[in-house]
C-alpha cells in the first residue's frame, strides 16, 4: 500500500507546487498557523516567477523556488531539476494547488500515494482546462471540485474526495468559479488532514480509508467536514 512514510517528527511535511494566486496554497499556510493542521510546510515550487504563490510563501517565511521551462532543453529535464529541488526539502506529501504543467510519468510513477491535486470539477467530468465555462455549456446542474492522486494521466488518478456545489439559474463563470473556489479550500484542508493523519492510503490504484477501499470518493459536507 502506498501512504505516507512515516514522519521523522511529529508533523508531517508538505511541498506546494503552484503555479498562480495560490489561494490553496494560502489556506495550507493558514490552517498551519491557526494548529488546525498539523503539518509542516517545507516548500514551495513554481514553473511561474510572476506568480502570486511565491508572495504568499514569502510572507510566510518560505523561500520559494521558481524554474522556467524554457531555460531546460526538454520537459522531463525540467521536471528532473524541479523534482531534486522538492526532493531537498523531503517532504512526506506533494500538493499540486493550482499548477499548471503537466509532469513527466517518471517523476510521478516515482512517487506514488504521496502527491495530490485538486481539479476543479466533478471528476471524471471536465478534466483539464476551463472547467466552469464547460459545466455551464453542458447544462451541468451540480459542478464543484475533487482532490485525486497524481498520476500520469492528466487528472485521471484515484479521486480521494469532492466537494459538490450546485448550478444555479442566471449562473456565469465567474460567478460559478467564486462558488466552486470557496469549496475547494476546506475540502483540499480535510483530505490533507485526513492524508497526513494516515487514515487515506493508494493501494493497486484504489484509495483506502482505515485499511479498506472506498467504493465512491468522500464527500465534503456543509460543515466542512466528511460525511
Amino acid at each position: 500500500m502506498s501512504g505516507l512514510s512515516a514522519p521523522e517528527t511529529g508533523r508531517r511535511r508538505i511541498a506546494v507546487l503552484a503555479s498562480g494566486r495560490g489561494s490553496n496554497l494560502q489556506a495550507l499556510i493558514d490552517a498551519i498557523s491557526a494548529g488546525t493542521l498539523q503539518a509542516e510546510l517545507v516548500g514551495v515550487f513554481s514553473d511561474r516567477a510572476e506568480a502570486g504563490a511565491l508572495q504568499r510563501a514569502r510572507a510566510a517565511g518560505i523561500d520559494p523556488v521558481a524554474l522556467d521551462p524554457k531555460a531546460f532543453a526538454s520537459r522531463s529535464a525540467f521536471d528532473a531539476e524541479l523534482f531534486a529541488r522538492i526532493d531537498a526539502a523531503r517532504p512526506d506529501l506533494i500538493v499540486c494547488a493550482g499548477y499548471m504543467r503537466l509532469l513527466d510519468a517518471r517523476m510521478v510513477d516515482a512517487r506514488p500515494g504521496r502527491m495530490i491535486n485538486i481539479h476543479p470539477s466533478l471528476l471524471p467530468a471536465f478534466k483539464g482546462l476551463r472547467t466552469h465555462r464547460r459545466a455551464l455549456a453542458a447544462g451541468a446542474r451540480e459542478h464543484g471540485a475533487s482532490v485525486h492522486f497524481v498520476t500520469a494521466d492528466l487528472d485521471g488518478g484515484p479521486v480521494v474526495a469532492q466537494a459538490r456545489v450546485p448550478v444555479q439559474a442566471g449562473d456565469d463563470e465567474t460567478a460559478l468559479a467564486a462558488r466552486v473556489l470557496a469549496r475547494e479550500h476546506p475540502l483540499l484542508l480535510e483530505t490533507v488532514r485526513w492524508l497526513v493523519a494516515g487514515r487515506i492510503a493508494l493501494h493497486e490504484h484504489h484509495v483506502h480509508l482505515d485499511g479498506r477501499a472506498l467504493a465512491a470518493p468522500l464527500q465534503l459536507a456543509a460543515n466542512n467536514r466528511f460525511a
